[in-house]
């Protein structure tokens, strides 16, 4: 049976403006999927996406349930499109007050929004819900952008007993610092969900910032990935520091050293 990968990103062409990270976000899974394997790709669906020209639509069954962040339900709505060139189904994350009126990590000034952290555990969550819902259970779980970094923790503490997840590995993608200020004093507590508690989150700074972040992905993570050019070399260094299988970043086609890692992960049952 061909190995599953899901895909969390942060970003993708063409719905969003060309950067490493949103070009990264299509050419990984679009590739991977060409050599055979079966993937699933998710995105936060930003305000900035224009959802008739990207031909989004709801998925009803997947929609509908409520995610509790800090005491508040947030509606969780699922929607989905295509990207026809490569056959790449992609499933989005929506919320109207975390994402339908908002651009991504700034506002119209240039502010980067100050319940960011709540977005990206909105959005972690809103995935792996999904997931379940679709009886989908990954091989591995690749996370590509800061929005993702909270997956890591969640598969393997508050999901873990979760039968969809309950073999899965998860690889954490590392790209060029992408927010400057932290998440405030809330993060820490709206994270918290079962098992995913106050006391795993001792060993890190009130104040999560964008290493903070890249260490909490690392930390639970069952491979790492150096995807970007300027990667930070203090979150090179610190990844390296755990003995986490760690795959260089890739010169030219990435597509093999990407699945031979996958296949050292998570290798094929005999």
């Amino acid at each position: 049976m061909a190995k599953k990968i899901l895909f969390v990103n942060q970003e993708m062409t063409p719905y969003v403006p060309e950067t490493e990270l949103a070009v990264m976000g299509r050419e990984v899974p679009g590739a991977i999927q060409e050599r055979g394997l079966q993937i699933r790709a998710f995105m936060p669906k930003w305000g900035t996406i224009n959802e008739r020209r990207g031909q989004l639509h709801e998925v009803q069954r997947l929609s509908g349930m409520n995610v509790v962040i800090d005491d508040t339900d947030h509606p969780l709505l699922i929607k989905v499109a295509s990207i026809p060139q490569i056959r790449l189904q992609v499933y989005f994350i929506d919320n109207e007050d975390y994402f339908s009126r908002r651009k991504m990590t700034e506002n119209e000034a240039g502010e980067e929004y100050p319940d960011n952290g709540e977005r990206a555990i909105f959005f972690a969550r809103g995935v792996l819900e999904t997931v379940k819902k679709l009886r989908w259970a990954p091989d591995v779980i690749l996370c590509q952008g800061w929005m993702a970094a909270a997956i890591p923790i969640y598969v393997k503490t508050a999901y873990h007993e979760e039968p969809t997840f309950a073999n899965t590995k998860v690889v954490t993608s590392l790209f060029e610092k992408q927010i400057k200020t932290d998440l405030g004093n809330k993060f820490k507590r709206c994270l918290e969900f079962r098992n995913a508690n106050a006391s795993l989150l001792e060993p890190y700074s009130e104040k999560f910032d964008f290493m903070e972040l890249g260490k909490l992905a690392i930390d639970y993570s069952d491979g790492v990935i150096e995807a970007g050019q300027d990667v930070s070399p203090e979150l090179i260094a610190y990844a390296r520091s755990t003995n986490v299988p760690y795959l260089d970043h890739p010169e030219g086609d990435f597509t093999d050293p990407y699945l031979n890692f996958f296949n050292t992960i998570a290798p094929d049952a005999d």
